[in-house]
């Protein structure tokens, strides 16, 4: 690959756009976030005892309805995965990296479409994934361009 200043000048305006969005505000809410979540001790403590059901979960439901607790076990994880994502502290970092995550996406969008209309940008949001009128990477449709 040969470095032309092209290519210097497109990755130094990536590296602005990187430097832009390290510096937007939904960066910043999200480490709060995530720094508050990580000093939850009673969201790591929940954490903690989920990720040990999960396993159970796994191993029960390796032979499905079969296994004598399978029922009781899925109940659990169930229960316990609720009370996870009821914790203000996990709910609050959801929602930011949420938050976040539409960010770069509608950036990921945007780039595409600057090259072309017809590029298929895999956001995994079904508005982004539509929003280029072909119904996107998912749509199925078999595009005729």
């Amino acid at each position: 690959m040969l470095v032309t200043e092209e290519r210097v000048n497109i990755l130094n305006v990536a590296d602005e756009l990187s430097m832009m969005i390290l510096q937007s505000d939904v960066v910043e809410e999200y480490y709060q976030r995530l720094y508050k979540l990580r000093n939850d001790e009673k969201a790591i403590r929940l954490i903690k005892k989920f990720v040990k059901q999960k396993e159970k979960y796994e191993e029960v439901h390796r032979f499905g309805k079969y296994h004598p607790d399978y029922f009781k076990v899925i109940k659990e994880t169930r229960e316990l995965k609720r009370q996870v994502d009821l914790l203000e502290s996990v709910y609050e970092f959801k929602k930011a990296e949420n938050a976040l995550q539409s960010l770069l996406d509608e950036i990921s969008v945007l780039i595409g479409h600057a090259v072309s209309p017809h590029i298929k940008v895999p956001t995994g949001n079904p508005y982004f994934e539509s929003s280029s009128g072909c119904g996107g990477c998912s749509g199925n449709h078999g595009c005729s361009s």
